[in-house]
């Protein structure tokens, strides 16, 4: 009963306890918080270690030839975001100043759009695409936080990337696929851990989300979800289409806005001065568009998907690798709504 009903929910799986835990959050923040196995498995303090326990997992399924397809994908989805992001934010300090419009400043745009919610586009990843779409995340924790955002505004103080924050979040991957191209019989024994840790990726993230952002972000806050959602949206898609030469589900599933960006104009505001007195509205309007285009991309993705395909959802034989259409798993039910070209 609770499977069937999340199995109609667009990565339901991972969205339903994502929504719930949000809500406990918001209105009922200390319930979870009393410590233990509790507060670590149920609350945002766990994010860590789950995604870590994944990242091995997903790295047991990846082959050493598969390496440099990661690069490229990841690579795409990544600078494309990041380049998007830059330009609208650029363009709209240069001609309207420090105040931006609508309330929107370079800040909070750039805060906003460069940084994309890695979790929620590992989950989306693992219902939908392939273990190479799963490990381009490692790619993709390099635009989660202050980093690139002070590139685009010039802030040239921190410019530089601590190696070891690096080699942080590719060791697990590396370590998984270290073991499973060792062992064959390992990499089949880790491979249901990508899907089974999805629901714990939803709560630990939701726990980090709270609803109310979305009221004291204001209209502006919406306006920003609207523009890292359908401005850079397509932009990312086209590239990931016209670069990767793939269906653009992964560039739906990355244009989101991280849930660390919230602290994002703050981090800033220590390197540049002059942007302290933006820091509260653009905090509020970042926060908001974290939780505008958690709840929409889900489902842009899923429309995407149904459109024109993905390798656990495949329109018509041939459009992807034997590999990836034996390894989706589609039932004869979901084979009949799937759309066909």
């Amino acid at each position: 009963m609770i499977m069937s009903f999340l199995n109609k929910i667009p990565a339901g799986i991972m969205v339903v306890p994502m929504l719930l835990s949000a809500i406990i959050n918001t209105f009922f923040p200390e319930l979870l918080n009393i410590g233990s196995f509790t507060t670590a498995i149920f609350t945002s303090q766990g994010i860590a270690a789950i995604i870590g326990a994944q990242f091995v997992c997903m790295g047991a399924q990846l082959r050493v030839k598969e390496l440099l397809s990661v690069v490229r994908r990841g690579g795409v989805l990544l600078l494309s975001k990041f380049l998007i992001g830059a330009a609208i934010g650029i363009f709209i300090g240069k001609f309207f100043g420090a105040e931006g419009i609508f309330g929107l400043t370079s800040l909070a745009i750039i805060s906003a759009i460069t940084n994309s919610n890695g979790s929620l586009y590992l989950g989306l990843m693992a219902a939908y695409g392939d273990e190479v779409d799963q490990t381009a995340m490692s790619l993709l924790g390099i635009n989660d936080g202050p980093f690139l955002t002070l590139i685009a505004l010039g802030a040239s103080g921190l410019a530089n990337v601590p190696i070891i924050s690096l080699i942080a979040v590719i060791a697990p991957i590396l370590f998984g696929m270290l073991i499973g191209n060792i062992d064959r019989k390992v990499a089949e024994f880790l491979k249901p851990g990508v899907t089974l840790l999805l629901p714990f990726v939803g709560i630990t993230l939701g726990g980090g989300i709270n609803i109310t952002a979305i009221i004291s972000g204001g209209l502006s806050g919406a306006l920003l979800a609207l523009m890292t959602i359908c401005i850079s949206g397509p932009f990312v898609v086209w590239c990931d289409k016209f670069l990767n030469k793939r269906p653009g589900y992964a560039g739906w599933a990355v244009s989101t806005t991280a849930g660390n960006a919230v602290a994002v104009p703050a981090a800033v505001a220590t390197v540049d001065p002059s942007w302290s007195s933006y820091v509260p509205i653009a905090t509020a309007q970042v926060a908001a568009s974290t939780v505008l285009t958690a709840l929409i991309i889900p489902f842009i993705t899923a429309f995407w998907v149904k459109k024109y395909g993905s390798p656990q959802y495949p329109l018509y034989e041939g459009q992807f690798s034997e590999k990836d259409i034996k390894s989706s798993k589609i039932s004869s039910k979901e084979k009949e709504v799937i759309s066909v070209d």
